[in-house]
């Protein structure tokens, strides 16, 4: 059971297929569909790739909603917090180029995904890993999307981008990237990279680990609504950092952690 709805493990009748369904309850008739809801459906029925998990059908039921999906049998959480399983350097970048796959077609169709994490990335028993969970999506890139109406409650707050909590209202691409740059480190320590259980919590540690932004680093970073000078501190040597460097692909994918915001 999720914020969104509950989710079943059923089999097609006519096909023999596992497929999971999603129970999303509809609102009061004046209210319509649940508008996370609508949004699944729609950048689902857009998006076609393999590194997406599919919808294969929608259908009322009573009050209800139900979406149907392709089977996936477990998510990168699940692989992340099991300590029997070992993961080879190969295992690691293969899961993380399926999940940069996944977004990137995203972001080919001009969505961003805005729940970047490891429980919306399934992966099946063929080792394929999806991303799922397309309910807090939102189109970008139209004049339309940007007279400062972006929400900045998006993304769990352990995956969520400086400029997120700084309040900025406008952005791009950039915040899903600084999720999945959150989400690799995690996979190869198996361990959440920054934990804080709120906002300020969240910006101290990531200037802990990556070193306070400067104006040329960051230019504009003082007009963000909600922003507030820290201390400056240098860029950590720290053990996640000493963790990285024994993959040769380190040097490529360590700017995913600095400050470069597409806004």
């Amino acid at each position: 059971e999720g914020a969104n709805g509950v989710v079943y493990e059923a089999l097609d009748s006519l096909s023999g297929r596992r497929v999971a369904v999603k129970k999303v309850r509809m609102g009061r008739l004046k209210e319509g569909v649940n508008m996370t809801a609508l949004r699944e459906i729609r950048f689902l029925k857009e998006l076609r790739h393999v590194n997406v998990v599919e919808l294969l059908d929608v259908f009322p039921h009573k009050r209800n909603l139900m979406l149907v999906y392709e089977y996936l049998d477990c998510d990168l959480e699940h692989i992340i917090n099991d300590a029997s399983l070992r993961l080879r350097q190969a295992d690691e970048k293969a899961f993380f180029r399926m999940a940069l796959e996944g977004l990137a077609a995203c972001h080919a169709s001009w969505v961003l995904h805005r729940d970047f994490k490891p429980n919306n990335l399934l992966i099946g028993r063929d080792g394929a890993l999806k991303l799922a969970d397309f309910g807090a999506s939102r189109c970008y890139g139209d004049a339309s999307d940007f007279p400062g109406n972006f929400t900045t409650q998006v993304f769990a707050r352990w995956y969520r981008a400086p400029e997120l909590l700084f309040g900025a209202k406008q952005y791009g691409p950039g915040v899903d990237l600084w999720a999945a740059g959150c989400v690799f480190a995690e996979l190869m320590i198996r361990k959440p990279f920054l934990p804080a259980d709120s906002d300020l919590k969240q910006l101290s540690l990531i200037f802990e680990a990556l070193g306070t932004p400067s104006e040329d680093e960051w230019p504009r970073m003082a007009t963000l609504p909600g922003y507030i000078r820290f201390e400056t501190r240098p860029q950590s040597r720290c053990f996640t950092f000493s963790r990285f460097e024994t993959h040769p692909e380190f040097s490529e994918l360590l700017p995913i952690g600095r400050f470069s915001p597409l806004l």
